[in-house]
């Protein structure tokens, strides 16, 4: 009976082994909007793609069997390039949405984000009422769900959208608007760089979970969930959370 038991188990567990996502050491390329630290930037030292978003699907990658290369594009046509098989998937900090997932696939989320406002250090004590009574500009990368709470805040009519992040943030220091919007994941870093004369004043706006984005029908989306779920159980992901933002 033990030999039957022990059999039965070895069986069970080479059937889960066989059920295991293994893309088989498939090299696949990443797009990504490379400005935003510490979702994803390049290292100024290396030249070399590093940050959360890198380190997430590397951690996913060692799970399922495959490689990644990532491929620096701009924000305004990662989708596109996306669709026209420039690279097999997007890691850029994207937020999942409804109007999105119309015309692409996303993983599972592996992070929520809540959006903050960035404003010069003389205007950090602003609240949200003011920015909407004084009829005071915001701005934000076009196209992302920042510009959306944008408009949710002081209305369409003063927001003003950019193509690049670092456009909105020239902006702000010429005191063309007032605040940019901006990924609350990546709040700390922009404090950090522009310390002194820019601060996150205004923290958890709008809260998005954040996916891996692929094409329409993409098989490869069931392989990366499995891998994701891998990392969150073996407590992976919060191991990395920990490590850019200090929590999980």
């Amino acid at each position: 009976m033990k030999k039957l038991v022990a059999s039965i188990t070895l069986a069970l567990l080479m059937a889960g082994a066989a059920q295991a996502a293994d893309l088989g050491g498939k090299l696949l390329k990443v797009g990504s909007d490379t400005t935003s630290p510490p979702m994803e930037s390049i290292d100024p030292a290396t030249g070399q793609v590093v940050g959360f978003d890198v380190d997430v699907v590397n951690a996913i990658c060692a799970k399922i069997n495959c490689q990644v290369e990532f491929v620096t594009t701009g924000w305004d046509g990662i989708f596109a390039a996306l669709d026209q098989g420039n690279f097999d998937l997007v890691a850029s900090g994207v937020s999942i949405t409804d109007e999105r997932k119309k015309a692409m696939d996303f993983s599972e989320p592996y992070i929520v984000n809540s959006q903050a406002v960035l404003t010069r250090v003389e205007d950090q004590n602003l609240s949200l009422e003011e920015f909407k009574a004084q009829g005071r500009k915001l701005s934000a990368q076009a196209n992302t769900t920042d510009a959306q709470v944008a408009e949710n805040v002081v209305g369409k009519e003063n927001v003003v959208a950019y193509d690049s992040f670092s456009a909105a943030i020239i902006a702000l220091k010429n005191k063309d608007v007032d605040g940019v919007v901006i990924n609350g994941a990546n709040a700390a870093a922009y404090e950090r760089e522009f310390a002194g004369e820019l601060v996150a004043a205004i923290k958890d706006l709008e809260s998005d979970p954040l996916g891996l984005v692929f094409r329409k029908g993409d098989e490869n989306v069931a392989a990366f969930n499995e891998g994701l779920e891998a990392i969150k159980d073996d407590g992976t992901l919060d191991q990395l959370i920990a490590k850019y933002w200090g929590l999980n």
